[in-house]
This record gives C-alpha cells, sequence and structure tokens, in this order.
C-alpha cells in the first residue's frame, strides 16, 4: 500500500494514511529541522524539544483536520507557533544571569547572545534565519517547508541576515 502522495517537491503522508507509523515518521523527518527553527526562535532553549515533540504530538492527533496536503509545512508551522506561544503564556517569568557572572563557556554565550538578536528579529527573518543557520536547511529546503517561494526565501534571509549584522554591531559599540 503507498502511503506517499508525490508533490512538486516535499512528499507528504494523506492524512488517512496517517495511522501507519513509517508514514508519520517520514513526516517527522522532513519538518523537524523546520518545527525547531520555529520553536527555538522563541522559547528558551532547555524547552525547546520538549515543545518540538508536543508539536508533533498534537500533529498525529489532529492530522484528520488537514484539508488541503500541500499546506502540511504551513500548517505544522501554525501548530508550533502556536504551542511557542501558549507555553509562554503559561510559564513564569525567565531570569538571566548577567554576562560578567564567571564560569561558562564564552563560545556558547557568545552564541546564546546572537540567539537573543535573532528572537527579537521579526517572524519572517527570524524563522528563515534559524532554519539556515541552525538547522542547516538550504535555501530551496526552507522553501519546500514552508510553502514559501525561493525567491521570498532568499529575501528574508538577505534582509534577515543585514538586520541581524546591525543589530550585532550595534550591541558592541
Amino acid at each position: 500500500m503507498e502511503h506517499v502522495l508525490e508533490l512538486p517537491v516535499v512528499p507528504f503522508v494523506s492524512p488517512a494514511a496517517v495511522t501507519d507509523r513509517d508514514a508519520f515518521e517520514h513526516v517527522y523527518a522532513t519538518y523537524v529541522r523546520m518545527v525547531h527553527a520555529i520553536v527555538l526562535g522563541r522559547v528558551p532553549r532547555k524547552d525547546v524539544d520538549d515543545l518540538v515533540q508536543d508539536v508533533f504530538l498534537t500533529a498525529y492527533t489532529r492530522m484528520g483536520e488537514l484539508r488541503n496536503p500541500a499546506a502540511l509545512g504551513g500548517w505544522l508551522a501554525t501548530i508550533a507557533r502556536n504551542r511557542a506561544t501558549d507555553y509562554l503564556r503559561q510559564s513564569r517569568d525567565q531570569v538571566e544571569l548577567p554576562d560578567e557572572m564567571p564560569g561558562g563557556d564564552p563560545i556558547a554565550a557568545e552564541t546564546f547572545a546572537v540567539l537573543d538578536v535573532i528572537r527579537k528579529l521579526p517572524d519572517a527573518y527570524r524563522e528563515t534565519l534559524l532554519m539556515r543557520l541552525v538547522e542547516g536547511m538550504s535555501g530551496q529546503e526552507i522553501a519546500d517547508r514552508t510553502g514559501l517561494s525561493p525567491g521570498s526565501v532568499r529575501v528574508n534571509l538577505h534582509r534577515g541576515m543585514k538586520l541581524l549584522r546591525e543589530k550585532l554591531e550595534w550591541r558592541h559599540e
């Protein structure tokens, strides 16, 4: 029995086939980096993996609600954004330690500082930058998973990098 429909670029599992574990594993493998980047752009790092799993559990249980198989990427992205928003509403305020605190890895501290700047960028730039820089996705992969055109992805990456550079230069002045 065939469980995968061939779309122009990204194969998709039909809602009827979602009961097949292999079929849903394919959905997970195809979209996990996108979902991870979206969640990482919104919540503390320590909670990202759990929330990514929540997104896929939600998708698995609600797959029957997806009317258009070609909209899978956007549907998963919306679930990820909503799950992160719900988490932030329910979580207590996070207190960050000052940069002057002794100890820790200076490279990790720099990485977290850059992530903090990225998290303050507009959604379109934040998500595409994290998919590219953290998840290592190509522009075409980002377009395929999100439903954005390759041109839109290029523009978002270009403008996002420009804005990120400006904000990082401003922080170091």
